[in-house]
């Protein structure tokens, strides 16, 4: 006998629905969305250099870090970005499923998720109240785009984009500043 779950149809659902399930997927607009589960060995360095500098800069008291692992809430569903900062709260437990108070998400481009990170990703991103940062990391060259939200809360229209291991992405939201070189180290790039 053959037995199939019903698919979730809301975030929190979604989120025990997947708990503990095989493969990797993310929940959009009421859709459960399965995603690449390989990734290329630069992509999984630079998103583990990107936690590691967020880690060395941040008060962990403060902050939670971490990776593709742990859910980030949009206003649309449930996306596992491949770094993320959360802001502890009062109500923050270790057994949360999802980001409370996502003040960073990242990135890391693959050849297949250019139009979801720069498209899909950004527009949901953009409607997290908490959320003061969105990165995106190339995966072949010392190159990022970023947004920060402005003092009067809104999103630029467009990134800010740097390239260069002499560059420094500048969080001002979170008032540190991640050097290109320490991203990129160790990484083969494109000639």
């Amino acid at each position: 006998m053959n037995i199939q779950s019903r698919y979730p149809t809301t975030p929190d659902e979604f989120l025990r629905w997947n708990e503990g399930r095989e493969g990797k997927r993310e929940f959009v607009r009421g859709q459960v969305e399965e995603l690449m589960i390989n990734v290329t060995r630069n992509h999984a360095e630079i998103a583990l250099n990107f936690a590691a500098e967020l880690r060395a800069r941040l008060d962990r008291k403060l902050f939670s870090l971490g990776s593709a692992d742990f859910g980030v809430r949009t206003p649309e569903g449930i996306r596992y970005p491949d770094a993320y900062v959360d802001r502890r709260t009062s109500s923050s437990r270790g057994t949360d499923l999802a980001a409370s108070q996502p003040v960073l998400v990242a990135e890391v481009l693959s050849p297949s998720s250019y139009g979801r990170d720069f498209v899909d990703k950004l527009a949901d991103y953009e409607g997290i109240g908490s959320l003061q940062h969105y990165v995106i990391l190339s995966h072949e060259e010392p190159r990022a785009w970023f947004w920060s939200r402005t003092a009067d809360g809104t999103w630029p229209k467009k990134p800010q984009e740097i390239a260069g291991d002499e560059e420094a992405i500048e969080l001002a939201g979170l008032g540190i500043s991640i050097p290109m070189a320490e991203l990129y180290a160790g990484i083969e790039c494109r000639p």
